[in-house]
């Protein structure tokens, strides 16, 4: 029993995965935030290009 508790305490698996799972939830909110703001300029750019060429630009 000794043993076993012993392994299980030494056993940081578990904790590695969890690393693992919090690098890849950044990099998700990295890559959300990212294309928003990419979102964001291309919105820009054809209202721009609409309004140059007299059409309306949408919202």
């Amino acid at each position: 029993m000794k043993n076993l508790l012993k392994r299980f305490k030494n056993d940081e698996s578990g904790a590695t995965a969890i690393e693992y799972g919090l690098i890849a939830a950044l990099i998700g909110v990295m890559i959300i935030g990212a294309a928003g703001a990419v979102g964001d300029g291309l919105k820009g750019t054809f209202n721009s290009v609409a309004t140059a060429v007299g059409g309306t630009a949408a919202d």
